[in-house]
């Protein structure tokens, strides 16, 4: 229950001082590059000219079809948070797959929150330890307060496959035990 209010207050706080910047930017000791850390946007990221490789990744994904219509109608009842690396190349790899995935889905973005992270994992508050991050990307499923299920790092067949796959599993317990109580 800690945790649920903890995140809760992370949650607004990130929210209400989305006028003033809520993450910070550093530059990664190994190459270099630009690292976001704490809580940004889709737009935040677009913005800045030398993280090409997420319109580019966007671009060239295709999404299999008949999970985003699965999507379309079962994803806006859920929330997503998501852990990345701005430094990371898996993150390179899945993000720009995932933004391809929640805007063919017309999933309400505002049910989705992005932490950034460094590369000890740690992202700008205590959000990292609050989530147990170990890896990045993590995407996090929540329905309600309760976590329903997580991608970690990699994918097992693709993003949109393995958030279908994940809301399945809640959505057909859910309707068994809607079954049992009549």
């Amino acid at each position: 229950m800690k945790r649920f209010f903890l995140a809760i207050v992370i949650i607004i706080m990130g929210q209400t001082t989305h006028a003033q910047s809520n993450y910070d930017i550093l530059k990664d000791k190994k190459t270099g590059a630009k690292v976001y850390k704490g809580v940004f946007t889709f737009e935040d990221l677009h913005a800045e000219s030398s993280f090409g490789w997420l319109r580019r990744g966007y671009e060239n994904y295709k999404p299999d079809t008949n999970d985003i219509k699965y999507l379309k109608k079962y994803l806006p009842a859920y929330s997503l948070i998501a852990f990345v690396g701005t430094w990371c190349d898996d993150t390179y790899k899945m993000l720009p797959r995932f933004e391809k995935v929640l805007m063919l889905s017309a999933f309400p973005l505002s049910q989705y929150t992005m932490f950034g992270v460094d590369r000890e994992k740690k992202a700008k508050n205590v959000e990292n330890i609050l989530y147990s991050i170990k890896d990045v990307p993590t995407i996090i499923v929540f329905k309600g307060h309760e976590e329903i299920g997580r991608i970690v790092e990699i994918v097992k067949i693709s993003v949109e496959d393995d958030l279908v796959n994940i809301i399945k599993k809640d959505v057909d317990a859910t309707e068994a035990s809607k079954r049992q109580e009549h």
